[in-house]
């Protein structure tokens, strides 16, 4: 098995079927994807953040690794709930430490890097207060909320989010063109 793609889907199968070995497997196959996938979702964090990309994949994969009722599809599939798993470590801990510090100290990314243009450009956005906004969001539309996920914090592409969700490219570019002008006016609101 040489495609990593073919390899990991049959590794998720075997697990699964409860192949145990497999998830060792799988981990060693896909470790270096994920943590570089942390280390893009961590690019804006504060320098004095008590959480690094190892501790964020570890955090992730062992939620990942408890998910018994998923059916994984695919390599493109479990990159996706990996990623919402390391969007949740994140916005957990954040939440954390809100509470600590009655608010302050919040994960911060600058809104360029989550892929939404403000009408004003603004130089940070707060980690909670975009999760917040992704709430509201999926209240009125879910996919919208998901392609937003999918493409920023997964860093999938249209088509690979379009295999995920089961509709056509197109859609999944006019959700995420719908989407990030939402998640603009919404924030700019909140603020």
């Amino acid at each position: 098995m040489d495609d990593p793609r073919k390899t990991a889907t049959l590794l998720l199968r075997d697990i699964q079927a409860g192949d145990r070995e497999a998830s060792e497997q799988l981990v060693n196959l896909v470790y270096e994807d994920l943590r570089h996938l942390a280390v893009k979702m961590m690019r804006e964090e504060r320098r004095d953040h008590t959480l690094d990309p190892t501790s964020v994949v570890h955090e992730a994969y062992l939620r990942l690794v408890n998910q018994d009722r998923t059916t994984w599809r695919d390599r493109v599939h479990f990159f996706a709930v990996a990623a919402e798993m390391m969007r949740r470590v994140l916005v957990d801990h954040a939440r954390t430490r809100g509470r600590l510090k009655r608010g302050g100290d919040r994960v911060r990314v600058t809104f360029s890097e989550a892929g939404l243009e403000a009408v004003e450009p603004v130089a940070e956005i707060d980690v909670l207060a975009l999760d917040q906004s992704l709430e509201r969001l999926a209240a009125l539309n879910q996919r919208q909320a998901d392609v937003v996920k999918l493409r920023y914090f997964a860093g999938l592409t249209n088509e690979e989010v379009a295999s995920v969700l089961g509709v056509h490219r197109s859609t999944i570019a006019d959700d995420w063109s719908v989407a990030r002008a939402w998640l603009s006016a919404d924030m700019d609101d909140a603020r």
